[in-house]
């Protein structure tokens, strides 16, 4: 596990996700054009933390853009959450 990478993910996510709430609380223009950039960026990072976790150093450093869209979508191999 690189936990380096999943690191640098989940600080950019929490960074987006504090801004964000910052925004929704303080602009009364924040609209959802803006959300739905944030929400892109979040996902991003938390989809990249989990895809690319077992990603090397080498891999990390340097990533392609097929890796950065593979990374950054969302993972096949979680269960989504449901109530049942």
């Amino acid at each position: 596990m690189n936990k380096n990478v999943i690191l640098f993910n989940l600080v950019e996510a929490k960074e987006e996700l504090d801004r964000t709430i910052t925004e929704l609380q303080t602009d009364p223009e924040y609209g959802e054009p803006e959300f739905s950039v944030a929400i892109m960026h979040l996902f991003h990072h938390i989809n990249t933390a989990w895809n690319a976790r077992d990603s090397s150093p080498e891999e990390w450093k340097n990533c392609s853009d097929e890796d950065f869209n593979r990374w950054g979508r969302y993972p096949t191999d979680l269960e989504e959450m449901a109530v049942e």
